[in-house]
C-alpha cells in the first residue's frame, strides 16, 4: 500500500504532461517552418525577376542617386505586388493544378498548404503594395485599381485568351513602370520602350514554359500560344517576343546619357542568355524547360543591372 501513492502522482504527472502547453519557442519555429513553406508554394525566391528592373529604372531616372526613402517604400510596393500576383495565382488556379500531372504535387492541390495559408499572405503582401504607394505619390495610389486588375485578372485570362502569356508580362511590367512613376509622379514617353521589354520578356519566356502543357490546356480547354498555335508556332512567338523585348533592353541608350561600356557588355550577355535559352528548350525535357525559362532569366535581369550600375558609378 506505501508504493500506491507515488506510483499515483507519476500518473497524474505523466497525464499533467501531456497537456502541458506548447513553449513559445516551438510556436515560433512553426511560423517560421509555415512562412518557408508558403514561400517556396509562391516561388519568392523569384522576385529577382522583377526587382533589377525595378532597381534600373530607379537609377536611370535618378542618375544614380534615388532617395533613400523612395529606393525603399517603391522596393517594397514591387515585392508586395509580385508575391500577391502569385498568391493568387495558386489560390485560383488550385482546381487545374490538381488535375495536371505536372503541377500535382503542388503546395495547394497536395494539402501542404490551406487557401487560408495563402489568404493570409495574399492580403499581407497587398498591404505592403498599398502602403508603399500611399508612401511614394498620389499617382501611384490613383493607379492602384490599374495594379489589382492586372494582378487579379492575370489567372483568369487563360481560361479565355491565348494572349494570357502577355498581360503576365504587363502586369510583371507594371512594376518597372511604377518605379519610373513612384520617382517622378508622371509619366514619361521614355519611361515605355524598357518597361514594354520587360512585359515582352516575361511573355517570351512564359510561352516557353507553356510548351509543357499543350495537351493538358487543349484537353482542359486552357488557352494558351502553344495550345493555340502549337509547338513551333510557340517557339516562333517567344523568339520574336524576346527579339521585342532586346530592342525595349537597349532602348535606354537613347532616353538616357548614362549608359555606355558596361551597360552594352551586359547587353550582350543579356542576348546570348536569350539565344541559350531558346537552344535549351529545344529538347522539350522538364529539366531543360525550367532551366531555360527560370534559371537563365533570374540571372538576365541581374546581368542588366549590373551593367547599369557600372556606368553610372564607375566610368
Amino acid at each position: 500500500m506505501a508504493s500506491a501513492a507515488p506510483e499515483s502522482d507519476s500518473r497524474q504527472d505523466l497525464k499533467a504532461g501531456t497537456h502541458r502547453k506548447p513553449s513559445p519557442g516551438k510556436h515560433v519555429r512553426d511560423l517560421f517552418r509555415r512562412l518557408g513553406t508558403i514561400g517556396d508554394s509562391v516561388m519568392i525566391s523569384h522576385t529577382l525577376f522583377s526587382l533589377p528592373f525595378v532597381i534600373s529604372a530607379i537609377l536611370l531616372e535618378t542618375n544614380g542617386h534615388p532617395p533613400f526613402w523612395k529606393l525603399f517604400w517603391i522596393v517594397v510596393a514591387a515585392f508586395g505586388a509580385r508575391n500577391a500576383a502569385n498568391a493568387l495565382n495558386r489560390i485560383i488556379d488550385k482546381d487545374i493544378d490538381a488535375k495536371n500531372p505536372r503541377t500535382a504535387g503542388r503546395h495547394l492541390p497536395s494539402g501542404r498548404l490551406s487557401p487560408r495559408d495563402l489568404w493570409l499572405f495574399t492580403v499581407a503582401m497587398l498591404v505592403l503594395l498599398v502602403l508603399g504607394a500611399a508612401m511614394l505619390n498620389p499617382l501611384c495610389v490613383m493607379l492602384l485599381p490599374v495594379a489589382g486588375l492586372l494582378l487579379f485578372g492575370y489567372s483568369y485570362t487563360k481560361r479565355f485568351t491565348w494572349l494570357s502569356h502577355y498581360w503576365l508580362g504587363i502586369a510583371c511590367s507594371a512594376a518597372t513602370m511604377g518605379a519610373f512613376l513612384g520617382i517622378s509622379g508622371t509619366f514619361q514617353l521614355r519611361y515605355f520602350p524598357l518597361t514594354a521589354g520587360v512585359a515582352l520578356w516575361v511573355a517570351g519566356f512564359d510561352i516557353i514554359y507553356a510548351l509543357q502543357d499543350i495537351e493538358f490546356d487543349r484537353k482542359e480547354h486552357l488557352h494558351s500560344v502553344p495550345a493555340r498555335f502549337g509547338e513551333t508556332g510557340g517557339r516562333i512567338f517567344a523568339a520574336l517576343s524576346h527579339a521585342g523585348a532586346f530592342l525595349g533592353f537597349i532602348s535606354i541608350y537613347y532616353f538616357w546619357e548614362t549608359p555606355d561600356i558596361f551597360t552594352g557588355i551586359a547587353l550582350a550577355l543579356c542576348f546570348l542568355l536569350l539565344v541559350a535559352e531558346h537552344l535549351i528548350s529545344a529538347r522539350k525535357s522538364e529539366s531543360r524547360i525550367k532551366l531555360a525559362a527560370y534559371t537563365l532569366n533570374q540571372i538576365i535581369p541581374i546581368i542588366y543591372l549590373c551593367g547599369v550600375a557600372l556606368d553610372i558609378y564607375v566610368r
